[in-house]
């Protein structure tokens, strides 16, 4: 068994309606799932606008590597530190997808001392969010290919259909596949595919709907396909987007959970940063500033891909603004990234840590040009050495970035105490966070420029290489009336550039974009660069593989 299911299993957890009170939340405001999770009902989520707002502090960082940063881990280490030492917090992260799971990644429910629980029903099935996003998302496929086979209406081109299906599971074999096979009976014999229910535009209209009315209003602004003539169709004109938000009415809630030491914690949403915006829903992020004096979320992967997506695509959307941002990192990562192999973490190399600073230092000069007091978090591993510790500190300081080792792995939120007494001297010295973020790019600007500005502007590449598809569709987007929306990046995230082999802070390079999808629902238009993917597949040996249950139901080898 795992280390982090051995503390979850023996952590003791308090009735959910004890967790609620703490921020006020009564019993007729909860739809309890079980003892120790609940979703805040309607009536108790519209109770929640005379509140005053707290401050919204971001948890990004740096490239992830085969070592691990501890993002989820560092951002509940930081709500439940503020608690600590006198900031009521409340904490609003992702649920974990299946993929992940059963995949190379494990859980996503922090690790050690600094865990949301219940940690299996978390990261398994939880209240069912994700499977009601898959039947939304499958029902509108299902509706596009009736429509295919009776005809009429909106006379949708099967050679132009967009609208791929859905499974909550890493599947290659399912990235390409042919549907209505057989007899003729089934409709129009076509080429088809299945993405990850995380990247589903249903997932990031979810995610970013400010409440039951704009949810229904963006599923039916979704762009299926076209006609033969080019004519674009919606999920609206096909007369799905209602029965597609009854299977979300619950799903639209968000979920109340704790942490080991009791902070309440908003777990809802989950789609990638890397294919998707990579935030948690909008509608959790407000109910956790209206619940706290401090709102504490994370955006997935590194700050180039989640955090870059939080500014520039969801503060945008909800007209929110964070106070400051913190970036993670560990001495082990940075050793990777300054070319050492995985093999030689073990060993003290300072010299291994300078080289990979140069990726934290890019992650946070990018952060500080948006406008955010930014504060470094060197989450501690056993293996770091104090000097190795100490070459981190101190190049931070070079830079004018106060950083602090901390231990909330091992010590849950005392670990994390020095990083929350920052955090708050940084956020309380920011009067108007609206008024100081500055986003990479304006409304305005033309959807191939704002690819530009964040490629060369926060990835430092000297250019973009556009495909002959991705430039047309482009044109066709902006022709359409699309030409304000954000841009959302698709890329790998192990490296600035689309090559994951790329570690470091490389520039002047060439990103490669290489083709572009719109997802008008959700409102961003997607720029898949290089040879990044919406399905991704198991590794050699997954995790599913150690993963079982003994005689009692007590679930295994989760981590």
């Amino acid at each position: 068994m795992s280390i982090d299911l051995e503390i979850a299993h023996a952590a003791t957890l308090k009735p959910i309606g004890d967790i609620a009170a703490k921020v006020g939340i009564g019993a007729d405001d909860l739809e309890p799932y079980g003892r120790h999770i609940a979703k805040l009902s309607r009536h108790g989520l519209d109770g929640l606008g005379g509140r005053a707002q707290g401050r919204l502090i971001l948890v990004t960082a740096i490239n992830p590597t085969a070592a691990g940063e501890g993002k989820t881990t560092t951002t509940i280490g930081l709500g439940d530190a503020l608690d600590r030492i006198g900031r009521k917090a409340v904490i609003a992260l992702r649920e974990p997808s299946l993929g992940p799971v059963f995949g190379r990644k494990g859980g996503a429910t922090g690790g050690g001392y600094a865990q949301v629980l219940p940690m299996e029903r978390i990261n398994l099935h939880f209240t069912g969010d994700f499977h009601a996003v898959s039947a939304a998302h499958n029902l509108l496929a299902a509706v596009i290919d009736n429509q295919l086979y009776w005809g009429g209406g909106a006379a949708l081109d099967p050679r132009k259909v967009t609208w791929r299906r859905v499974v909550d599971m890493n599947d290659r074999a399912l990235r390409k596949v042919a549907v209505g096979l057989g007899d003729g009976r089934n409709g129009p014999v076509r080429e088809a595919g299945f993405d990850i229910t995380v990247a589903s535009e249903v997932m990031a209209v979810l995610c970013l709907a400010d409440g039951p009315q704009d949810l229904i209003a963006r599923l039916g602004r979704i762009v299926v396909g076209r006609t033969a003539s080019g004519h674009r169709v919606t999920a609206g004109e096909l007369e799905a987007a209602g029965a597609m938000a009854a299977l979300l009415t619950e799903a639209v809630l968000p979920n109340l959970v704790q942490t080991i030491e009791g902070t309440p914690t908003l777990v809802h949403g989950g789609p990638f940063a890397n294919i998707a915006h990579g935030c948690n829903s909008v509608i959790a992020t407000r109910a956790a500033l209206r619940l706290g004096d401090y709102a504490v979320t994370e955006a997935g992967f590194g700050a180039d891909l989640g955090a870059e997506k939080f500014l520039n695509i969801k503060c945008r959307s909800a007209g929110l603004a964070p106070s400051a941002a913190v970036v993670v990192a560990t001495v082990r990562a940075l050793k990777l990234q300054g070319g050492i192999s995985k093999d030689d973490l073990a060993r003290e190399d300072v010299a291994a840590v300078g080289r990979g600073f140069a990726n934290l230092k890019r992650h946070v000069e990018n952060l500080r040009g948006f406008g955010l007091p930014v504060v470094v978090a060197l989450n501690a591993f056993t293996g770091d050495t104090a000097a190795e510790q100490a070459a981190v500190v101190e190049a931070c300081r070079g830079l004018g970035v106060e950083a602090h080792v901390c231990t909330h792995w091992a010590e849950g939120g005392k670990g994390a105490e020095a990083l929350a007494h920052a955090v708050v001297a940084a956020a309380e010295g920011v009067a108007d966070p609206g008024a100081a973020l500055k986003p990479t790019y304006a409304d305005d600007l033309p959807l191939a420029d704002k690819i530009r500005a964040v490629a060369t502007g926060l990835y430092r590449a000297a250019d973009v290489s556009f495909s002959t598809a991705a430039l047309r569709d482009l044109k066709l987007f902006q022709a359409e009336g699309y030409g304000h929306l954000p841009v959302c990046m698709a890329k790998t995230p192990y490296s600035f550039t689309a090559d994951e082999a790329v570690h470091g802070a490389p520039e002047g390079f060439v990103l490669p974009v290489e083709s572009v999808r719109l997802s008008a629902g959700a409102g961003f238009v997607v720029a898949l660069c290089g040879a990044v993917n919406t399905m991704p597949g198991l590794p050699r040996v997954p995790s599913a593989n150690h993963i079982s249950v003994d005689a009692t139901g007590r679930i295994s080898g989760l981590s």
